[in-house]
């Protein structure tokens, strides 16, 4: 069961790696760069209610592996779309990529919390331990995103929309194996429900707990910085290729393969969280991923790829923590605070909050003060003031984590 849940973590995060930190370069040299933000928003526009939809559809009406198939099946398609029109039109138009571009998101996004939900139910039959079994098969999808990043690299799709082909190929192939996967149980009780009851809503009951409250809107407000360097951090580096000094420097030439560190991070600062978890709590976990982000985007604005390339592989390395003990501990901590069959809404809430208004709320922002502080110059290069631009979102970040630190409580324990 673990090796098919691997498989199933690796192809899920494979999907995403293909295009997600190349996507930025491609955009800039299709001549759509300004409008970066609004493709990595869409993200989080369609998280703010796919996710939540997807999980009451799998709660109430069809298993969450199937329901997972079917939608990797439709974003595959889309993305394939996308990719073909963007390598065959002489000019990209705005309007028929993002169209397309939008709808493979669409249903993409909710699989990270049906995803979560079918592993979830898979450990639970097995008789697992999923705070301690799911994060090294989480692992797995690190792993497959860094092969995605560095097969896209070596390819030399950076900048070309065959990025998005190999993603919806991968996308495809991962509906086919869902359906393979264990059944995932449905509530189909016959008896007087409410209307909400009936809509599957009642997860949004959770609000009115205070602690639960309080840890979806920093969820929220830490969802804001997700996608920032997600966007950014590639025509950022790539951008240093407009200064000689930098030009041939390896970070410049594969990007991709410098900020791939990030993920390898990953896999190591996922195999802590068990550990973590139990020895700090969540709330302290949460205020560490809070600090890490700070100092993610506080080394980007200090280093550059030669002599400050240093400052880079911090960054990259501290991106582990900021990410993952996010993600991956706030996942666990929605599945283990509400009943089983809000699993998969609870956790589609959690996507809505982070992926879903953080995101769109946080690289709008970000789009926004880019522009303001960088111009695309004739060699095709983003350049302008980018430390100040990451000195905004180190402090952004350390604000939130102030605030967080003094409001959220954690449940009291023996």
């Amino acid at each position: 069961m673990k090796l098919r849940l691997i498989i199933l973590s690796f192809l899920q995060f494979a999907i995403w790696g293909a295009y997600l930190t190349s996507m930025g370069n491609y955009l800039g040299n299709a001549g759509l760069g300004a409008n970066i933000g609004l493709f990595y928003s869409i993200q989080g526009i369609v998280s703010i209610f796919m996710p939540a939809l997807m999980g009451i559809v799998a709660d109430r009406w069809i298993p969450a592996q199937k329901l997972l198939g079917i939608c990797h099946g439709i974003a595959g398609v889309f993305m394939i779309a996308a990719g073909w029109y963007g390598l065959t039109a002489d000019i990209v138009q705005f309007s028929t990529l993002f169209t397309l571009y939008s709808l493979s998101v669409a249903f993409y996004m909710p699989t990270w919390a049906l995803s979560n939900s079918v592993a979830y139910n898979a450990l639970d039959k097995e008789g697992l331990d999923a705070v301690k079994a799911f994060p090294p098969i989480r692992v797995f999808g690190t792993i497959g995103f860094i092969c995605s990043m560095w097969a896209i690299d070596l390819l030399g799709f950076q900048s070309t929309a065959a990025q998005y082909v190999v993603s919806g190929g991968l996308s495809v192939l991962l509906a086919t194996y869902s359906f393979t996967l264990p059944e995932c149980s449905t509530e189909r009780n016959s008896g007087r429900k409410s209307l909400v009851e009936a809509l599957g809503l009642n997860a949004f009951a959770l609000f009115k707990e205070y602690r639960m409250a309080i840890f979806f809107i920093f969820s929220m407000l830490l969802g804001m910085i997700l996608q920032i360097t997600n966007g950014y951090a590639n025509p950022f580096i790539s951008s240093f290729g407009a200064y000689p000094e930098f030009a041939d420097t390896f970070g410049v030439q594969h990007a991709n393969m410098l900020i791939s560190l990030s993920q390898i991070s990953e896999t190591i600062c996922i195999l802590l969280i068990p550990f973590f978890l139990k020895r700090f709590g969540i709330k302290n976990v949460m205020i560490i991923a809070m600090l890490a982000w700070t100092l993610r985007f506080a080394f980007f604005g200090m280093g550059n790829p030669g002599s400050g390339v240093w400052l880079f592989i911090l960054s990259m390395i501290v991106y582990g923590m900021a990410f993952d003990f996010f993600n991956i501990s706030g996942s666990l901590f929605v599945n283990k605070e509400v009943s089983a069959n809000l699993r998969s809404s609870a956790q589609g809430l959690f996507m809505m909050m982070t992926n879903g208004f953080g995101s769109t709320i946080g690289v709008l922002v970000a789009q926004t003060v880019v522009n303001h502080y960088c111009r695309y110059n004739s060699g095709g290069y983003l350049v302008g003031d980018w430390t100040s631009v990451w000195y905004i979102f180190a402090g952004f970040a350390l604000v939130v984590a102030i605030a967080f630190a003094l409001i959220f409580r954690e449940a009291k324990t023996n």
